[in-house]
């Protein structure tokens, strides 16, 4: 059992939670608690767990499914909860190798509905999209470089296990990418205060790309001279505009409605 906080592994999992380069460094991320750590498992990434002790004597006859396919160490209360990154953590703890895609993997999905992310700074809005877009049924995310980290400890909690299901990539240029999937016919819409339509006006049953902005800035210039349109979702008294992954949400379910709608035309 590990008892102290400088053993190396405690070192190592803490610069893991911390860093993001040591993240992708190393190619591998944090998942905390009984679901995340479940679910890394169910997909094959999962590298390795750490068990607080009292979780161990209460819970780990549960794990032995697990125990006996991955490496595994116990350690004190105390130490657990210098690794974990909540206020009142379950007591179980994985390490995670980072599922990777790229642009071309994401383009073969036949629903070719994609959700692109300009300079998201937010864990919170991050994680809350992943798993928006999993329940509309999106083909990927797609995010700038400077997006926030996706495999931020915070990021990961709030995808709910979507960080394994989502297919996802990071873009250099992101008004290049966009460039790209309009060449492929594939028309990108951005959310905008002055967007010349409505959200719900375009037709969304064929392919297309919805971008939403930086929280505090929007769709950056470069991007939006990028975009096939901007799009508005009209707003009542004097909010100007809504959270970025709520916006993410309209959109995406917008784009899902359309398209259910479409299927039940066509059945009919």
């Amino acid at each position: 059992m590990i008892t102290s906080e400088s053993n190396g592994k405690i070192k190592e999992i803490v610069k893991l939670q911390k860093s993001a380069r040591e993240r992708r460094k190393r190619k591998c991320f944090l998942a905390e608690g009984v679901k995340m750590v479940r679910e890394a498992f169910d997909c094959g990434k999962l590298q390795a767990i750490y068990f607080s002790e009292k979780f161990w004597e209460s819970q780990g006859q549960a794990w032995q499914e697990i125990t006996v396919q991955v490496a595994w160490e116990v350690m004190s209360e105390t130490v657990f909860h210098k690794i974990a990154d909540t206020v009142t953590p379950q007591g179980v703890l994985g390490v995670v190798e980072m599922p990777e895609y790229q642009m071309e993997e994401l383009l073969e999905d036949s629903r070719h509905a994609y959700i692109l992310l300009d300079d998201i700074r937010d864990p919170g809005n991050l994680g809350t999209i992943l798993r928006t877009a999993e329940g509309a049924g999106m083909s990927g995310v797609i995010m700038s470089r400077e997006t926030v980290d996706l495999f931020n400890p915070k990021v990961v909690r709030s995808t709910m296990g979507a960080i394994f299901r989502v297919p996802f990539c990071y873009e250099e240029n992101l008004a290049e990418c966009i460039g790209m999937l309009r060449s492929a016919d594939i028309p990108v819409y951005g959310t905008m205060m002055d967007g010349d339509a409505l959200y719900d006006e375009h037709d969304y049953t064929g392919s297309v790309g919805v971008v939403i902005g930086n929280e505090a800035n929007g769709i950056s210039r470069d991007v939006a001279e990028a975009l096939t349109g901007g799009i508005r979702i009209p707003m009542e008294g004097s909010v100007e505009s809504l959270n970025a992954s709520v916006a993410g949400a309209v959109l995406m379910y917008e784009i899902a409605r359309q398209r259910r709608g479409a299927v039940a035309f066509d059945r009919g």
